[in-house]
Formats: C-alpha cells, structure tokens, sequence
C-alpha cells in the first residue's frame, strides 16, 4: 500500500495545462536532457548499447596490424597484394521507454514529484537514444496500457514523448507492472533497449520480467521519495492509499507502527532488486533529490 499524507498544506492539485505553458515546460525539459545527452550521455550510451551485429562497408589494402582473418583472399588474387574487408557495426537501434504514471509516481515531499524524475531520465535517455539515429517508442501504463506511441526516430518525435510524459492524465490509478511486462513481449518482435521507469511500489512481476529479460536489454529505473523510507513521528495521522483512496488513522508515535512501515517499504526494495537480478536485467535506483545524472552515469560505466 502507497501511504500519502493527508494535509490541505501539503496536497497538491494537478490542472491542464494551457498550450503556451505546456510548450513553455517541455522546451525548458529540452534544453536541459538534451545538453545532458550532448554532453554527458551520448557517448556512454553508445558504448554501453550495442547494435545487433556487422556490416560490410568496403574493402582496403592491408596494414600492418590488421587481423589475417579479415583478408578478402578473392580480392587479394586478383590484384596480386593483400587487402582486407572492413565491417561497421550496424548501429540502429530500438529503444523503449516503458513508464509507471499510476497515482504513486504524483507524489512528492520537496519541490520535485517522482513522475518530474522520470520524465526528466525518460527526456535524456530519448534524445541519447536520438543523437546514434535509433528509434525510441513510449508506452505508458498504470493497471492497463495508457498510451502506447510506435518508435520512430527524429527530435520531433522526442517531443512529442516529452508532451505526454506532461500532460498525459491515466485513466486507472493503480498498477500493473507485469500486465505493462506482458503487452511489450506481444508487440515487440525485435530486441529492444528497454528502461522500465516506476517506482516499484507492487510486486508478482517477477515472473514476467524474466520472460522479458530473455527477449530484450532491460534495465528498472527506481525512483523514490525519503518519505518513503522511514515514517516520520508526527503523532495520530490521516493517510491515505493514493491508488486506492482508501484513507486509515495511524500513529506514527509507535515505534513497532514505523518499523513495520519501514520494512514493508524494504521488502518492495528488496523484492525489486532480486526480481531484476534474475532476469539477467540491469537496475539502478535514484530519489527524487539525488543527482541522477550521476546515478545514470554510474550504472553506464558499470555495464
């Protein structure tokens, strides 16, 4: 269960946006994932993501150094001297962005809510995804699939990913993290990158992970509030589950209440990081007022 506290000072009202101030949000989320992916990013994308094998590009005389086994013995005959194939890696690839906006992401004790988080992760990952001409696709899901945009390539396109991670409002609050497993499997057909974006706060997908860390480079990106993490000492208070609306009294005084709160929150943590472990996957998490950039960093260079 997803505990938010419930306090007219604290709860924050979400209303569409206004066109000019939509742009307004996503041109400023631009220049700032994109000068990250410029500057940061792009290079330790491309060594870190693959393409799906070698092509070949041409022939040239041989040099000292070059491997023997390389020597294109037709070519060599006929004119009498070495010359070797030279072979590209075919670099397109497809990247999706699989994205968690059930109520839980819309939550956030600093300035920042997670769902900011992931769309800032989604925007950088995009645009890295961008700059080695591969394709990126977008399915954002709560306890069903919300939207689901096709890859395609192109900063238009990027864009238009960043509009919906803003503005787009789900239909179901819940989630439905293997249901979210289960609809990527059936509709992608080639190996995808895929950065699975969520808070994690659900379990019994392990199963399916595993089915779809068999098929694709998939890597869980957790984000997370400190609230999270330990509750605070504030006496008898009105909380409430945001994906069910179920409100309860607690007393956050009791030190077994606060511990049980902590350990319920662990065994999520837990179960995320063996679930992924597993599968073969990669993960990594990251609270809303940490650096992700040095998070996502970290994890590159360790792959």
């Amino acid at each position: 269960m997803f505990l938010r506290f419930s306090s007219k000072s604290n709860d924050t009202f979400l209303y569409p946006m206004d066109t000019k101030s939509l742009l307004k949000k996503v041109r400023k989320i631009e220049i700032k994932t994109r000068r990250l992916s410029d500057h940061v990013f792009g290079g330790e994308y491309h060594s870190t993501f693959k393409g799906r094998g070698m092509t070949f590009s041409e022939v040239r005389a041989y040099q000292f150094g070059d491997d023997v086994r390389s020597i294109d013995w037709n070519v060599t005959a006929r004119y009498n001297e070495p010359f070797v194939k030279v072979f590209e890696e075919e670099r397109e690839l497809t990247m999706m962005l699989l994205v968690d906006i059930s109520e839980s992401t819309a939550f956030g004790t600093r300035e920042t809510f997670k769902k900011d988080i992931i769309t800032e992760i989604a925007a950088t990952l995009a645009f890295s995804a961008t700059q080695n001409n591969d394709k990126i696709g977008l399915m954002l899901f709560s306890d069903q699939i919300e939207l689901y945009i096709p890859p395609k390539k192109g900063r238009t396109h990027v864009l238009r990913i960043i509009r919906e991670l803003i503005e787009f409002e789900p239909s179901h609050k819940t989630t439905n993290l293997s249901k979210a497993f289960r609809n990527l499997i059936d509709m992608m057909k080639k190996k995808a990158i895929v950065f699975v974006m969520s808070d994690f706060l659900a379990d019994d997908y392990e199963h399916t992970l595993k089915i779809l860390g068999k098929k694709h480079d998939v890597t869980g990106i957790r984000i997370y509030d400190e609230r999270e993490e330990e509750l605070p000492n504030l006496g008898m208070v009105q909380m409430k589950d945001a994906e069910t609306g179920k409100a309860v009294w607690v007393n956050t005084s009791s030190g077994s209440t606060r511990k049980a709160y902590t350990k319920h929150y662990r065994d999520r943590v837990d179960y995320f990081q063996r679930a992924f472990k597993l599968s073969g996957s990669g993960f990594m998490s990251t609270r809303v007022d940490e650096n992700y950039v040095i998070k996502l960093l970290g994890y590159f260079k360790s792959r």
